[in-house]
């Protein structure tokens, strides 16, 4: 299994703190079946910036200490790169990273905004030639209140990935139930952890894959599977034609 985003290196973000945290999170992915995981801390958020040639170091030496101690998984480089104006021209000069060098290229909306410009920059994203992956916007305010524009953007092209604490209801009933909206509507191409520590943010995948096998089926589990495999080969994902988003009324009582 591949995991396309975590937060797994050492003293970058608000992910793991040390080596010793990197290590036991590490573990803790191989017990759940993951052989290889994205390292994606963030990149041009408010409180983070993490160069990508800083990145790249960082994953060989964090990929050394597996090594060393016999722990089963490669660590792969990449950035949670948040909207902004310079992201082509980053990616172009080595500053942001894509996901582990592919075409692929994961995206982080402020919680509460949709920035104006962010159509215009994925389109100019995709005519330099890479794919934006929206990361969770399912935790996302303004997507979570308008679907649909969510569903502008990836008809338009872009990808949805979807959170596995998000799936599991870790973050509260309603971003659970938008999550499972999210896949039927066919707006989630992959499934990954986001996984920042042991405790509140860890990994998941293997409840979250129960979860959606249970409601979608094996085939759906498949497809999140394998895209995510696609992905960290630098290949075309499966993709279903995009639906929007029907949001069910809630009963008033006494009528059905």
């Amino acid at each position: 299994m591949i995991d396309l985003h975590s937060h797994i290196l050492p003293g970058v973000d608000d992910g793991a703190k040390t080596i010793e945290s990197s290590i036991a999170m590490a573990e803790k992915a191989v017990e759940e079946g993951i052989t290889t995981i994205i390292a994606t801390p963030h990149h041009q958020h408010p409180n983070f910036q993490t160069d990508g040639t800083f990145v790249v170091d960082a994953v060989a030496e964090l990929n050394q200490e597996l090594k060393k101690q016999h722990i089963p998984l490669h660590v792969l480089p990449g950035q949670e790169i948040r909207i902004n104006g310079d992201i082509v021209q980053e990616l172009g000069n080595g500053s942001s990273l894509s996901l582990a060098s592919s075409k692929y290229v994961l995206i982080e909306f402020p919680t509460n905004d949709i920035p104006a410009y962010s159509k215009r920059l994925l389109y100019e994203l995709s005519v330099a030639g890479y794919i934006p992956i929206i990361a969770h916007p399912e935790r996302n305010k303004v997507f979570l209140e308008s679907p649909d524009k969510l569903y502008e953007l990836i008809k338009n092209g872009a990808l949805g990935q979807v959170t596995s604490s998000s799936l599991t209801g870790y973050f509260g009933k309603d971003i659970q139930t938008f999550s499972e909206q999210l896949i039927e509507a066919n707006l989630v191409h992959v499934l990954a952890s986001d996984a920042h520590n042991l405790d509140r943010r860890t990994f998941r995948m293997q409840e979250a894959f129960q979860a959606v096998e249970n409601q979608f089926g094996q085939e759906t589990v498949f497809r999140l599977k394998e895209n995510a495999q696609l992905v960290a080969e630098n290949k075309h994902v499966y993709l279903e034609p995009p639906e929007r988003v029907v949001k069910k009324r809630k009963k008033l009582f006494g009528l059905f």
